[in-house]
């Protein structure tokens, strides 16, 4: 488990300090994979490097597992240190060692023994999907796929925790995917804790649990993320649901207009045709889309019905975990 609380971080500025972090306070599940999500400028990178041990805060404290990492010094951080791995966006490899040399140097450093260096690193080639690329050198290799090279060399040890700093930058779509794949491999199979920072909300859409949202250094949201889009307002919504762009004068002609978020197969699927049966209303979708959050479908829709029970069968959709909020109509003028 991470912890981070009331961190405070500065960077000498022309005139004044500029701060970087305000006071801000995570804490990551263990097991999770956790995004730190905002806007360039908001402090992501900083916070990676404060609980990485790379940055000191001003003040505020960093938990790793309940051990406060201040507090600790010699053996102890060095021990610690060992068990917090880093990513960073662009991973220094050796152009003359291939895949397979470039994961094993760090664990020549540690004093990995031949056998059990080469099972470490096919496990990771394998975790990593780079098995048939172990014998290549870096300069064969497309850019997501020396992220991942960088990815392999972080797991090789072992770590408990890993910090990737803006993980999918600069690397196309396919790339990306399997790069969040691999990430996500390592929480599942490995047990690794996973901080990642991201500017692209998609990020956070496909790969993360939890997510904390950073403007201008100051947390302003944080939660797990299936849990903040159930309401339309939040940040993560706003950043990671479907937009809503429908005419007022298009609603005008129903009963009822409600946006909804609907979250699961179950109801996506079925709820809003057995409403419709179950109260004999007509329910048009006249905005709004489906995405995935991980592999759970969500849908957020402009709901407009028309039939006497229109208000019952919105109050039952509700009464079945779907967020509903009501939308004002224009009301048609009456002709003289």
């Amino acid at each position: 488990m991470i912890t981070v609380e009331n961190l405070t971080k500065s960077f000498p500025g022309e005139k004044t300090p500029v701060l970087a972090l305000r006071d801000v306070s995570i804490e990551v599940s263990a097991g999770a994979l956790y995004g730190v999500l905002g806007p360039s400028g908001a402090g992501k990178s900083t916070l990676a490097r404060c609980v990485a041990l790379r940055e000191k805060p001003d003040r505020g404290t960093v938990r790793l597992d309940g051990l406060n990492v201040a507090r600790l010094d010699g053996r102890r951080l060095r021990e610690v240190r060992r068990q917090v791995a880093a990513l960073d966006a662009h991973p220094p490899l050796r152009a003359e060692r291939t895949v397979a040399g470039n994961i094993a140097e760090p664990l020549e450093r540690l004093g990995v023994d031949g056998p059990q260096r080469r099972s470490r690193v096919g496990r990771v080639l394998d975790l990593t999907g780079l098995t048939q690329r172990a014998a290549q050198l870096p300069g064969e290799l497309t850019e997501g796929q020396r992220r991942r090279v960088g990815l392999a060399r972080a797991l090789a040890a072992g770590p408990a925790v890993l910090l990737a700093d803006d993980p999918t930058a600069g690397i196309d779509q396919d790339d990306a995917a399997g790069v969040l794949t691999v990430l996500d491999r390592a929480r599942a199979e490995l047990g690794v804790t996973v901080l990642l920072t991201t500017q692209d909300s998609s990020v956070v859409r496909r790969a993360c649990d939890e997510v904390g949202v950073l403007e201008q250094g100051r947390l302003v949201e944080q939660g797990s993320v299936l849990g903040l889009i159930t309401d339309p307002a939040s940040h993560t919504a706003r950043a990671v649901l479907p937009a809503i762009e429908t005419p007022r004068a298009q609603s005008a002609r129903y009963d009822r207009v409600a946006d909804v978020v609907l979250i699961g197969f179950a109801s996506v699927g079925a709820l809003l045709p057995e409403a419709s049966s179950r109260f004999d209303v007509e329910i048009a979708t006249i905005g709004g889309g489906l995405t995935r959050v991980g592999d759970t479908p969500v849908a957020h829709f402009r709901l407009a019905l028309r039939g006497t029970c229109s208000e019952a069968a919105l109050s039952w959709i509700a009464d079945r975990g779907a967020h509903v909020s009501p939308v004002a109509t224009l009301t048609c003028p009456v002709a003289a």
